[in-house]
């Protein structure tokens, strides 16, 4: 079998580049894999454990969950408003393992959520005011506000600090109420701007923690689409709804196949104690406000409407590929991004749930390929980090996470090559990395105080 690199020294301008993946040394990397697996110790594997080296650059999450969150944010609570919370309420982030860019286009999704995630703490009150206080690092000032709590004729309207706007817009969509007014202080481990989904595990956690103050029907989908109405309306960004679904459905020990045209979820087991899920934090910050998201998100709009179709949930590679010449080629690469990732995906869970490692790694790097190719969401810095992953002796596979242009990489390995594969970035990459090694979490939940 004739293989190709995945990455080249100097690639060939985008618009008459081949497609398909190029993927490095891939029967070699298949050989070594299985050495790898057939040598391997029982364990927890894709448990976070400390990094092999010390220092900020290496530095991995511990396994602790919410426990180290909550204990900051009661203790911030007490210190801004005089007296213990009454409430606390946990909900993830989210690692996408494959199906980048394609829930906003009615396809499939696997993402799993991670034990990083926001804590809300906090209690009533009877003054009819809300006050909430964020601990959260790199969220913007002020990092207190104080507002009315909304009526019918004086709804909620974004405005600034931003990340006030997310819990804003939550309260507004609430579907419970009336949110009567109380005092919240907001502690969180997923960093910003990371693609690891913040946004939404303080959407989540915010609606989670309303339910507790005055609860609504308890519908899990309704609750996830209620938190995506929040960020398209008060932090205008108009994302997909992976990011909520899965803060709110996860199951431990498992992805979960999301059909997000249907809202159908299947979780896919992911609990081989060989297997682990490595996080690097590229520590390049991105933001999904500016214009790259929402121009993607037309020109797949574009593209499916040229066709005839709604969605690009419905348009085949062969449609497409006939298509091309009335389509424009930048319009025609969005496509064929989408269009071949919703297969890669289906592929994927399959693959998985049949303990077929190593072509899921394949089909990962296919995606990555196809995302700083065809979707034109990588960078530089992303790119390095799965260069360096794919050299690494029992990686089965890597990729960019989360919408692009910055933020993280996922990487699916055997366990004993956690340390090795960490180094090995840090030592390859031009700036400095954050690993987290990780295992499907929960989804949000109420915490006992």
């Amino acid at each position: 079998m004739r293989t190709q690199r995945v990455y080249r020294s100097r690639l060939p301008d985008r618009h008459t580049r081949s497609p398909g993946p190029q993927i490095r040394g891939f029967e070699s990397r298949r050989r070594r894999v299985r050495s790898w697996r057939g040598a391997g110790r029982s364990g927890a594997g894709g448990c976070p454990r400390p990094a092999g080296r010390s220092g900020a650059a290496m530095a991995a999450v511990a396994d602790r969950g919410p426990c180290s969150v909550l204990a900051a944010a009661r203790g911030a609570y007490e210190a801004a408003f005089g007296g213990a919370a009454a409430v606390a309420a946990w909900a993830p982030g989210r690692v996408n393992l494959i199906g980048e860019h394609t829930d906003y286009n009615g396809g499939f999704v696997l993402p799993m959520a991670l034990q990083l995630g926001t804590v809300l703490v906090g209690s009533p009150t009877q003054d009819g005011t809300i006050s909430i206080l964020t601990t959260a690092p790199g969220a913007d000032e002020p990092h207190r506000v104080r507002f009315p709590a909304p009526t019918q004729s004086r709804p909620l309207s974004p405005g600034r600090p931003h990340w006030a706007n997310y819990v804003k817009g939550v309260i507004q969509h609430y579907r419970g109420g009336p949110v009567p007014g109380f005092n919240a202080v907001i502690a969180s481990d997923v960093p910003l701007g990371s693609g690891l989904s913040s946004s939404a595990s303080l959407e989540v956690a915010t609606y989670t923690f309303l339910q507790q103050l005055c609860p609504d029907d308890g519908d899990l989908v309704a609750k996830a689409l209620a938190c995506q109405q929040a960020e398209h309306t008060f932090a205008s960004v108009p994302c997909g709804i992976m990011d909520q679904f899965i803060s709110v459905m996860a199951k431990e020990n498992h992805a979960l196949l999301i059909d997000c045209r249907s809202l159908d979820a299947v979780p896919v087991p992911l609990r081989d104690a060989n297997l682990a899920v490595l996080i690097t934090n590229s520590n390049v910050r991105h933001a999904l406000t500016g214009s790259e998201y929402p121009t993607r998100r037309r020109q797949c709009q574009e593209a499916a409407a040229a066709l005839g179709r709604t969605t690009l949930r419905d348009v085949t590679m062969a449609e497409l590929e006939a298509s091309r010449s009335r389509l424009g080629e930048e319009v025609y690469r969005r496509a064929r991004h989408v269009v071949g990732e919703m297969e890669r995906t289906a592929r994927a869970a399959q693959a998985l749930r049949d303990g077929d490692y190593v072509t899921f790694g394949m089909l990962m790097v296919e995606s990555h390929n196809s995302l700083r190719d065809d979707y034109a969401v990588s960078c530089p810095e992303l790119d390095q980090l799965v260069e360096a992953a794919l050299e690494v002796d029992g990686v089965y596979g890597s990729r960019m996470t989360g919408g692009g242009f910055g933020g993280c990489t996922v990487t699916l390995l055997v366990a004993e090559a956690t340390e090795r594969a960490q180094q090995h970035i840090q030592e390859k990459y031009s700036g400095t990395a954050t690993f987290y090694v990780t295992k499907p979490s929960d989804g949000a939940k109420v915490l006992p105080l």
